[in-house]
Order: C-alpha cells, then structure tokens, then sequence
C-alpha cells in the first residue's frame, strides 16, 4: 500500500510503522540512499521511544549500517555494527547464529577501517564457536574463517602468522570450492584474495 495511507496515522499504529519500515527498505533497493538513510534513522528513533522488541530494533541497526556503509560513512556503520552485536548476545547468547552473523558484519566494518587488531581479537574468539555450533563447512563458519586470514594477513603482521593465515586461507578457499561451489562469489572472492596474497608475500613470508 501507498506510504500516504498510512502518514496520518498515530506512531503507535502497527500498519504506519511497517509502511516507513518498507519504505526505507524500497528507498535502499532504489538506491536513494540518502533518502533512505533519513526513513530508516526516523524509523529506529520511533521504535525506540515505543520500546519496540529489542529483535525488531537490532534487525533495523543491521539495515541502517548498511545505508551508512554505501554512503561512505565506516564510522557511524561500525558503531551501529557494534551495537547489534551487543544486542544479539544479550538477546540471543554468544552461540545463537544471529549472533554469529552480526559478529561478522562486525569484524567486516572493522576490516573496512583497518582496525585489524580488534578484527583479529574478536575473530579468534567466535570463529571457534561458529565451527563448533554450525559446522566447520557452514557457510557462516568459512566467512568468519576468511575474514580472520585477512586480519592476520595485514602488512604489519609477523611473517609466521602471515603463514598461518596463507594456509588457512588455502584450506578455506577449498572446502568453499567443495562446499559452495567453484562459481560462488563466496569462493570466487576467497580464491582472488589467496591468489593475490601469495603474489604480495612470495619473497617475505
């Protein structure tokens, strides 16, 4: 329905407060960002002074990172990135794979930033729990698993953890190919991100 149904009606109403939901999600597919950015920041304004469930807030603050990440604005993203992760292992528990996912959006906001210490950090501590909980071929599990080789391949890591991380990440770019599939971005992006680390450290490590 037309978000104009619905503007008239008190903040209160279920229907209105879907409809500006919808809206900020249909501004991002539209690729106004801008304007999505402003819908989707009123939104969790409004679900906040209602005390709306916190699960309804936290999936809000994963959509408005994103806005924030394709705007360019890694700061306010990794904040908002961070929050959520808070929010889920409250919520959910450390183990929980909601929890797991917004641990990656985490680590990737952070990686975005170079921030590579604290990617490391918080990467060694849930990728064990994802192996554990999801599986060691989940599709979760590896994404953690290679975004942790990228933290640890960092040009001011020392050359037997760049090693670690270079076999890591063979091992990883091939269960990907076994469990994904050769032509999965997934596997894809693993594969091109190997192939150009062992390029970039083929004399030093």
């Amino acid at each position: 329905a037309c978000w104009k149904t619905y503007v008239g009606r008190a903040e209160r109403d279920q229907s209105r407060r879907l409809a500006i939901n919808m809206l900020g999600l249909g501004l991002s597919s539209a690729n106004h960002h801008d304007d999505a950015l402003v819908v989707k920041e009123a939104t969790l304004a409004i679900m906040r002074r209602l005390g709306d469930s916190e699960d309804n807030m936290l999936a809000v603050q994963s959509n408005l990172a994103n806005t924030y990440e394709v705007l360019g604005q890694y700061e306010r993203a990794l904040q908002m990135r961070q929050e959520a992760y808070s929010g889920r292992v409250r919520l959910n528990g450390e183990e929980h794979a909601q929890t797991l996912r917004a641990a990656d959006n985490y680590a990737l906001s952070l990686l975005k930033l170079r921030r590579f210490e604290e990617a490391k950090r918080l990467l060694r501590k849930v990728a064990p729990v994802a192996r554990r909980v999801l599986g060691k071929d989940h599709e979760l599990t590896l994404s953690l698993r290679e975004d942790l080789c990228h933290a640890m391949l960092d040009e001011d890591s020392a050359a037997d953890e760049k090693r670690e991380a270079l076999e890591m990440l063979k091992d990883t770019a091939g269960a990907m190919r076994r469990v994904l599939g050769p032509d999965h971005p997934d596997t894809v992006h693993a594969q091109t991100r190997l192939e150009s680390y062992v390029e970039k450290y083929r004399e030093s490590v």
